[in-house]
């Protein structure tokens, strides 16, 4: 399975690093563009000076740890594609270009399941999709939260507790879920 990364999936942090473990186990494929990794360091800067830079350090790991993962197409493609908020043109369309059978985000109402499906493509939200995955491996996804949640307390040097931790992070089914 491939899926496209919105913006709104990659930062937060935590979500980020949810659904990327869980592409790292092998359950599918992340697809993004050069456009939502911008967007990703531009959200970034709300956390200070240091917060683009970071971004840009991880948007480069990214790239080495998935080479094939940006996807491009011509301007033909996205000026015959529309979508209800036309600034979000550009994901449908590393969607169909990457061939990705979903759009992983957390904004539904842009992106209009019955338009996604004449291009061949679905969308999900990062939480149910996780939920999905749990419900069929629930040790792969455990693993990569406990993993997560050690990162989150390296990184925070708070004493994070995993349900908090991926409720925070929009991913309130799943913390319930993991306990």
């Amino acid at each position: 399975m491939r899926a496209v990364l919105d913006t709104c999936v990659i930062y937060p942090t935590v979500m980020r690093e949810m659904l990327l473990g869980v592409a790292g186990e092998g359950v599918f494929a992340p697809l993004w563009s050069a456009r939502i990794i911008e967007e990703w360091q531009r959200a970034a800067q709300k956390l200070g000076p240091d917060g683009m830079a970071q971004a840009a350090a991880e948007a480069a790991l990214l790239k080495v740890r998935w080479p094939d993962a940006e996807v491009t197409w011509p301007a033909s493609l996205e000026d015959r594609l529309w979508l209800p908020d036309a600034a979000d043109t550009h994901v449908l369309a590393a969607a169909v270009a990457g061939s990705a059978d979903l759009i992983l985000t957390v904004n539904a109402k842009d992106f209009p399941r019955h338009i996604l499906a004449e291009e061949g493509v679905s969308r999900a939200d990062p939480d149910a999709f996780l939920i999905g995955i749990y419900e069929t491996d629930a040790d792969l996804v455990r693993g990569v939260a406990e993993r997560v949640l050690t990162k989150a307390r390296a990184l925070s040097d708070e004493d994070w507790q995993l349900r908090p931790l991926l409720k925070k992070a929009r991913l309130p089914r799943l913390g319930k879920a993991l306990g």
